[in-house]
């Protein structure tokens, strides 16, 4: 009788769990139902991302992050007469949080760095075709190359000026690619955390960096990035929440696969990015990635 007594007490007991998991579930923790059957049910958009970085006409410079002007044309030509629309960050952003619409066959263009052959030839051609893209210039290069101007296409950046002649355009979009991180030195690679760093000093070295970049672009520009484009893609786990407690609303990557994106703010970190590089004609590129 004592044995069979227990046993109906445990039964009640994890009767009594189970419901009040329930109820916890269904009144407490409504954002986490929502955000587990958005999941699960949310359809996706499919948003291919290019990357590019150089433009120069001199094919000895051409490779794998330098391709021609040419080329970038036929990619963009290729985009408008398959139906793409050229979006940016904003737009995925109104996506997510807003409720807004994406274009029927969405595409980013992205260009790293900020190199002043972006400005020469990749600018002039968006604006024939009235398509825009995202622009990442490194911060300390905008600067250096407004304080002392030069114009040599296979090195020079743009200047502060010519940025924020794209920006008011409309047709380009600034976002932030850290002010001086772009570089593997001390033990560093781009922005990411040194095995050996600690989060204290990190954070407090990746936040003077970004804000130092950010106050560059909103100063110079008027606008304010919402995202962090990885140097290198080099990413650190850790450096997600700090870019949260900024206030940036999305990331992106340097990892070469597609991006389905539900009305997630979540999915927003991390975007990935083709590579264009050279030698595929844009036919067989776009084939290779959109296939």
């Amino acid at each position: 009788m004592y044995l069979h007594i227990t046993v109906r007490k445990k039964a009640v007991a994890i009767l009594a769990l189970l419901l009040a998991a329930c109820i916890t579930y269904a009144f407490v923790h409504p954002a986490l139902r929502y955000k587990q059957a958005a999941a699960y049910n949310a359809p996706t958009v499919a948003v291919p991302i290019i990357m590019y970085h150089g433009l120069l006409k001199d094919p000895d410079l051409q490779g794998q992050y330098v391709i021609s002007p040419d080329l970038f044309e036929s990619d963009i030509q290729y985009l408008v007469n398959n139906g793409y629309t050229t979006i940016v960050m904003q737009d995925l952003i109104n996506y997510v949080y807003n409720g807004g619409e994406l274009p029927e066959k969405p595409v980013m263009i992205t260009f790293d760095d900020g190199y002043y052959n972006n400005y020469l030839y990749a600018y002039p051609i968006l604006q024939k075709y009235q398509c825009k893209m995202v622009f990442s210039p490194i911060g300390r290069y905008a600067d250096q190359y407004s304080q002392t101007p030069d114009t040599h296409a296979s090195f020079a950046h743009a200047s502060w000026d010519m940025i924020k002649e794209m920006c008011d355009s409309g047709l380009v979009e600034v976002q932030n690619h850290s002010y001086n991180m772009h570089s593997n030195t001390n033990g560093r690679q781009g922005s990411k955390k040194n095995k050996n760093e600690s989060l204290e000093d990190y954070k407090r070295i990746f936040t003077n960096d970004v804000n130092k970049a950010q106050q560059a672009i909103t100063e110079n520009t008027g606008y304010t990035p919402t995202t962090f484009t990885y140097p290198f893609g080099a990413i650190s786990d850790v450096s997600v929440d700090i870019l949260k407690e900024q206030g940036f609303l999305a990331t992106l990557s340097c990892e070469n696969k597609m991006n389905y994106l539900p009305r997630d703010p979540e999915a927003l970190f991390g975007l990935k990015r083709f590579l264009r590089p050279g030698g595929l004609t844009s036919e067989q590129y776009f084939a290779k990635i959109l296939s």
